[in-house]
């Protein structure tokens, strides 16, 4: 079974946070964080939609001015969503700047600032030189910032002595379309399995009509129709979808601990953290970070299948294998059958 979405982090385990999430089949791209970005190559850096800042020290969000300089002539709506004050910080980004000759540029930003108690919104359009709009207020419910036919984005609030915000990003129910059976009803596939799987998702009724489309080998448009009763659970089949967490930043509390576990239970891969070592921990509690322990028990509660450490405090240089093995002896220590938590920080990182 393909993936609905592959993620890698944008650098190496000792560099800025940064996790660049490619959405397969809808050729866009999701960003958790903002960290410096220069490795992010510019075409890919064009099919982000999407922007999720944990909060705004500088390692995660300096990146920010590169992402708007590739964004600012491009006819498009940004969307970037953080905590409480991101309106304030962006606002005082884009005044860093004169933006005298932009009057005629399409692009705007939407900033959505996500507090425990509900979401404010702003627009900042390029051709009003950035001066914020207010947008309706949200309610903020069991965690969602955005949701989208096949997939949703949750957030967790977590104690860094400011906000910091966690995120999952969880593909709905998947559905899969038996191609086998498919080809034995001597139908082709086409834009069609898409309407049959929105009917699906939205609960249509079993005399709903489903109009099977597609054009024969001499080019001659085809069409069946089809009640939806007639294809659910037959040719469409239901599993469950990939789920990626996202954590830095963040104080070892129960409450954190907590919070966590339930933002990352069942992850497919679990993105957390390490800064410190476990001989550390008093200094990573002084700093509101987490250990390499700290991080591997975190994963195991939340039953993650696949832990990625990253965010090492510079002063482990060369250190990085000894990293990973506090991380992963944590992890293990259920008895569980557990993923590998050495991958390749440039690679590309499959539930």
């Amino acid at each position: 079974m393909n993936p609905a979405f592959s993620a890698h982090l944008v650098n190496g385990p000792f560099g800025d946070p940064g996790l660049y999430i490619h959405l397969h089949w809808e050729g866009r791209a999701l960003l958790f964080d903002l960290g410096q970005n220069d490795a992010v190559p510019l075409a890919d850096l064009l099919r982000v939609t999407h922007v999720f800042v944990s909060h705004c020290h500088m390692d995660h969000f300096i990146g920010f001015d590169r992402l708007l300089r590739a964004f600012l002539a491009r006819d498009k709506t940004l969307v970037l969503c953080g905590p409480p004050g991101i309106i304030d910080c962006v606002e005082g980004k884009l005044r860093g700047y004169t933006w005298n000759l932009v009057d005629n540029y399409s692009f705007a930003l939407e900033v959505v600032e996500v507090a425990p108690t509900g979401i404010r919104r702003a627009v900042f359009p390029a051709a009003q030189a950035f001066r914020p709009e207010a947008l309706p207020d949200l309610p903020f419910v069991n965690g969602v910032v955005l949701e989208e036919e096949t997939f949703l984005v949750r957030t967790a609030h977590l104690d860094h002595k400011i906000f910091s915000l966690g995120f999952a990003l969880e593909e709905k129910s998947r559905l899969n379309v038996d191609t086998d059976l498919l080809a034995s009803m001597a139908v082709q596939t086409g834009p069609w399995l898409g309407e049959l799987k929105r009917a699906l998702r939205e609960q249509a009724a079993d005399d709903f009509v489903v109009t099977a489309r597609w054009r024969g080998k001499d080019g001659v448009e085809q069409q069946r129709d089809f009640s939806l009763g007639m294809l659910r659970g037959q040719l469409v089949k239901e599993t469950r979808g990939q789920k990626l967490a996202y954590v830095v930043d963040t104080l070892y509390s129960p409450e954190n601990a907590a919070r966590i576990a339930e933002l990352a239970s069942g992850a497919d891969v679990f993105f957390c953290e390490s800064p410190f070592l476990d001989e550390d921990e008093e200094q990573a509690t002084k700093r509101h970070h987490l250990t390499t322990r700290q991080a591997g028990l975190l994963a195991r509660a939340a039953a993650a299948h696949k832990l990625v450490v990253f965010h090492f405090s510079p002063r482990y240089a060369g250190q990085a294998e000894r990293i990973y093995r506090e991380a992963h002896d944590a992890f293990r220590g259920g008895g569980e059958t557990v993923g590998n938590v050495f991958p390749d920080p440039h690679g590309d990182l499959r539930g």
